[in-house]
C-alpha cells in the first residue's frame, strides 16, 4: 500500500478523502446549541462538494463523508478530526485538527450531519482524551489509509484508534476498495455509523 497512493488518489480524489475543502470562511449553522454534548460524541458530516460525493459513492451510498470526535477544551465542546485540505495557515500540513462544532458543521463544509453516542460515557470520555492527544502531537493525516500504522491517521481511523486506546474497541466492519494499486480494506463513515455500540442522538 505504500506505493499505491500515487495511483489511488488521482482516480478518486482521495487526497481530500472524507471532506469537501473550503478555503473561504464558511457560514455557520449553530449546531452547537442543539445538543447536550458529552465527551466522546462521534460527529458525522456529508461534504458539500464533489469530493464528499465521491466518498459517499465509494462508501456504497452511506450518507456521510467525514467524521470526528468531541473533546471538551476548557468546558467548550470541540471537534477533533483528521482532515486534509483544510489548512489553518499557509504551509499547514494535513493533520489532526481541532475545530469548533459550528465550524465543523458550517454550511460550506456540511450538507447533512449526525451525532452518535457511545453506550459507555466513561469510555467515550477516555477516547476523546486519546484523540485530543493525537491533536496535541500534530499527528499527520494518513494519505495511505493504512490502519496498521497509527503514526498517521485518517478520519475514521482516528475514531477507532481513540476508542481502542481507551480500552473500548469499536465493533466495525470495513470496505474493500477495489481500485488499481489498492487491495486494502478501509473503514468508511458508514462502517462507523453501523457500530452497535453507538446510537444516534441528533441529525440534520
Amino acid at each position: 500500500m505504500r506505493n499505491a497512493a500515487s495511483a489511488f488518489l488521482p482516480l478518486v480524489g482521495l487526497t481530500c478523502l472524507w471532506v469537501s475543502c473550503a478555503r473561504t470562511p464558511p457560514a455557520r449553522r449553530h449546531v452547537a446549541t442543539q445538543v447536550a454534548w458529552q465527551e466522546g460524541d462521534v460527529v458525522f458530516r456529508r461534504g458539500t462538494g464533489t469530493v464528499g460525493q465521491a466518498v459517499v459513492t465509494l462508501d456504497g451510498g452511506g450518507p456521510y463523508s467525514h467524521v470526528g470526535i468531541v473533546a471538551f477544551c476548557e468546558g467548550t465542546p470541540m471537534v477533533v478530526h483528521a482532515v486534509p485540505g483544510e489548512p489553518d495557515f499557509d504551509g499547514d500540513p494535513d493533520r489532526v485538527k481541532l475545530d469548533s462544532i459550528d465550524v465543523f458543521y458550517s454550511t460550506g463544509r456540511a450538507s447533512q450531519g449526525a451525532v452518535m453516542r457511545h453506550a459507555d460515557s466513561a469510555a467515550a470520555a477516555r477516547a476523546a482524551k486519546m484523540a485530543y492527544k493525537a491533536y496535541e502531537r500534530r499527528t499527520l493525516f494518513d494519505h495511505e489509509y493504512d490502519d496498521r500504522d497509527t503514526s498517521r491517521l485518517y478520519c475514521t481511523e482516528l475514531i477507532t484508534y481513540a476508542f481502542d486506546r481507551a480500552g473500548a474497541r469499536l465493533h466495525v466492519s470495513q470496505h474493500d476498495v477495489n481500485l488499481p494499486g489498492i487491495t486494502e480494506a478501509i473503514t468508511f463513515p458508514s462502517d462507523l455509523a453501523a457500530c452497535p455500540q453507538l446510537r444516534l442522538i441528533y441529525s440534520f
